[in-house]
């Protein structure tokens, strides 16, 4: 099939995509807009009818000002083409909003009913995909509801649904897997818009395992969970990867690890992606090769294979389109025509949208297409275009990785606003390994009635499993392997234009035609000054951005944004007070300063504007010491301690070292109750001596608990440094201020926030008591130290 031809299905497939999100993102509308299309797609089908019955089309082009000079004849063919190109767009579009408008009836009357007046809910499901640990500690997983009840009243369902729950509250934990029949009990709360799951379920009285999977989920769940048993003796890192290559089971991989295959770019060999689909494929159309199978047997010798493998990985969405993708990928390779490729995935992802529209809205799904689609339209380019620059072997085994990073760059950036530096040379080194483990590792899988087989394929699997987890590891922990970049849409449109540009620079040819010469040079300097600047920043926030601090802080307050992330240094040791809204920005700051280890974590509450960044320190904190919560509170406390930290709640009168300066807990009072978990249980710390002025750090606290404190005579004015309660909300006690005489005003707040922090209210206290004001929506980062007897101020925006 000529490339041109393919491509004609290529808007097909965009229309139903962008139709499919919007009809998912206003479900109410959807109705409506499958009405327009039909008549749309009924239009186009007289309009095709019309034109096949006419020699020659003439198309008569028109301008705002008037008529352009000349016709342009139009041949019937290509009329027709057009048409039905419209037809098939219109139609495909169409069904997918049928769709959504077919089930938003009993999706909104299940919404109503788990949510109306925030009442407990009791569901009945049967789960539908793989069961996962979240990194502070909790469970999460798909199902399907089979009935909603909500006090005396019940409905029967078919939705599907999120679930999150604690370890401990499941009953029967074992048998909870795919095909597990469960009873849910706890809150619900609006999924996100455009998810297929119609409400997210936190169990907090429990999930009862009703009963266990039967069938060949049951014989798949086994098989996984025997694989696991296998590795379970093999040494390092390496082991828990074993079932993750093999069949997508990450629940042995360490956290530590799992951040480092993230950091590396490495994420996508434990998830069964298409390339895993693909191998599997592969493997079992060459054995039918091997034994003279004639090209029909050896397709569908591959295709059963393919099926196989699905159901023991689990047959949740995310693989079934990975295996669609495979599928396209192998038929497309073995037809070697990249145009049958591209038209058989446009079909693929037209045929799964009007199946599934929510899988519109889906990251995931459009990491799968837009990874197949570089493979099929770009690897071949981009390996001749290295080939001029490095051995042809070397250039192609380039080119695979490359074109995926290229490609799926711009929406991870969705996910997290950084560029991995080293990603394509870690897929590189870890490739060559990930097919031997992935293929030793589903033998060993398979060979579970033999033991002993099992335990050698699961020790040969080991080996490039432990190769694998040294890169990633190794990768991680190179300076700069994480190079900022811009948040959301703006960021990824960006990054998608320098990896365009960077396509251009290797494909195209130095001496080229005039255009491709323009071309080429505009992309070179584009990829210059980009590469220069982000290089730039990258060393201030790590290799050298220590060397833009003054080397004797004791106070640092990280620019995290709308929150508070506080750093305190004593003879070496290092607190942590709060870590912010997310990890990026803690952890940009932590590699500034140079901090590797946090001797003290001190979480004051759990406001995401004060823990949204644990993920930044997990594995990295000696002590936490923490304020009193709830189930979610006592999960992220859980995280931090199943990594090595000792933890230890907060009340008044606790006391210890920070090196050779001491700290003191002032709030809250211990057993007391008078106020809530949140603001005004914050913990409130006097942190003095060993270099660090005499310090006040207040927490979220407003001003009932501000009054009582002062009242308790626990301050111990005055105070060179005061950290401002809440951001700096009008919701103060100026007579605490009053009390604590600071010299210094803290305020950490994010430009331009949505609060009007620090309010004007709050300010003029502090302008009253004469005290230095230090932002850092104004002033960037803030240093602090003692300087005499006077505090010695260093701002990252002025000095």
């Amino acid at each position: 099939m000529p490339r041109a031809a393919a491509l004609r299905l290529l808007p097909v497939a965009a229309t139903c995509w962008a139709v499919a999100g919007a009809a998912v993102l206003a479900p109410g509308a959807s109705p409506w807009i499958a009405l327009a299309l039909w008549a749309v797609a009924a239009l186009c089908t007289l309009a095709v009818l019309r034109a096949s019955g006419r020699p020659t089309s003439r198309v008569r082009v028109r301008a705002a000002a008037g008529r352009l000079p000349g016709r342009f004849r139009m041949p019937r063919d290509a009329v027709r083409r057009a048409l039905v190109v419209a037809v098939l767009a219109a139609a495909a579009a169409a069904a997918s909003a049928s769709h959504v408008a077919w089930a938003q009836p009993a999706r909104a009357s299940i919404a109503d009913l788990a949510l109306d007046g925030g009442r407990a809910v009791e569901v009945r499901a049967e789960v539908v995909g793989k069961v996962e640990r979240r990194a502070d500690g909790t469970l999460a997983f798909d199902a399907r509801a089979s009935r909603f009840s909500t006090g005396n009243e019940g409905q029967a369902a078919d939705v599907e649904v999120g679930v999150r729950v604690a370890m401990d509250d499941v009953d029967r934990l074992a048998r909870l897997d795919v095909g597990a029949v469960v009873q849910i009990r706890g809150t619900a709360r609006p999924a996100r818009a455009g998810e297929r799951a119609v409400v997210v379920l936190w169990a907090s009285r429990g999930v009862d395992v009703v009963h266990a999977a039967e069938g060949g989920a049951a014989a798949a769940a086994e098989l996984r969970r025997g694989l696991v048993r296998a590795v379970g003796g093999l040494p390092g890192e390496g082991a828990g990867l074993v079932p993750g290559l093999a069949v997508g089971d990450t629940s042995i991989v360490s956290p530590t690890l799992d951040t480092a295959m993230k950091e590396a770019s490495l994420s996508h060999l434990t998830a069964v992606s298409g390339a895993n689909c693909a191998l599997v494929v592969g493997i079992a159309f060459a054995l039918a090769a091997a034994l003279g199978a004639s090209r029909g047997l050896r397709v569908a010798a591959g295709l059963a294979v393919l099926v196989g493998f699905v159901v023991l990985v689990t047959p949740e969405p995310s693989v079934v389109r990975a295996a669609a993708m495979a599928a396209i990928a192998m038929l497309a390779v073995l037809l070697g025509r990249a145009g049958v490729g591209i038209a058989l995935l446009a079909t693929a992802v037209t045929v799964l949208l009007i199946l599934d529209p929510w899988l519109a809205a889906s990251l995931g799904f459009a990491l799968s297409v837009a990874a197949t689609a570089s493979l099929l339209l770009c690897a071949r380019s981009l390996a001749a275009g290295l080939a001029r620059a490095v051995p042809r072997p070397l250039a192609l085994a380039l080119a695979v990785p490359l074109a995926a990073q290229l490609a799926c760059g711009p929406l991870l950036i969705l996910i997290e606003p950084t560029v991995p530096v080293y990603g394509v040379l870690a897929n590189l080194l870890a490739g060559p390994a990930a097919p031997a483990a992935t293929v030793i590792g589903l033998a060993a899988c398979l060979s579970a009635p033999l033991p002993w087989l099992q335990s050698g394929l699961a020790a040969l699997a080991w080996v490039p499993a432990s190769w694998i987890a040294a890169t990633a590891t190794t990768a991680a922990q190179l300076p700069g392997d994480a190079l900022p970049w811009l948040e959301g849409w703006p960021g990824a449109v960006a990054l998608a234009v320098l990896g365009l540009a960077i396509g251009f620079v290797i494909v195209l040819r130095s001496g080229g035609t005039r255009g491709q010469r323009l071309v080429r040079a505009a992309s070179v300097s584009l990829v210059s000054v980009v590469v220069g600047a982000a290089l730039g920043t990258g060393a201030l926030t790590s290799i050298a951005g220590r060397w833009t601090l003054p080397a004797d802080w004791s106070v640092l307050a990280c620019d995290v944004g709308q929150g508070d992330a506080v750093l305190l240094r004593s003879a070496g040791a290092v607190a942590l007070v709060d870590t912010g809204p997310a990890p990026e920005p803690l952890a940009a700051c932590l590699s500034r300063a140079g901090i590797e280890r946090i001797d003290l974590l001190v979480l004051t509450h759990y406001d995401l504007d004060h823990i949204g960044g644990l993920a930044a320190v997990r594995g990295r904190v000696g002590t936490v010491l923490h304020g009193r919560g709830d189930a979610d509170a006592r999960a992220q406390i859980a995280s931090l301690t199943a990594q090595g930290a000792e933890a230890t709640e907060a009340s008044a009168g606790l006391t210890g070292s920070l090196g050779t300066a001491r700290w003191r807990v002032l709030w809250p009072k211990p057993g007391s109750r008078a106020f809530p978990e949140g603001n005004d249980a914050s913990v409130v710390l006097d942190v003095r001596g060993g270099g660090i002025p005499p310090t006040l750090m207040l927490g979220d606290l407003s001003a009932s608990p501000q009054r009582v404190l002062t009242a308790s005579g626990a301050l111990a004015p005055p105070y060179a440094v005061v950290k401002v309660a809440h951001h700096g909300s009008a919701d103060q006690d100026a007579e605490l201020y009053v009390a604590a005489q600071p010299t210094v005003a803290l305020l950490t707040v994010g430009i331009d926030n949505d609060y009007d922090h620090p309010r004007q209210e709050t300010l003029t206290i502090l302008e009253g008591l004469r005290a230095r004001t230090v932002r850092t929506d104004k002033d960037g980062a803030i240093a602090l130290w003692a300087s005499g007897e006077a505090v010695a101020i260093w701002r990252e925006r002025g000095g």
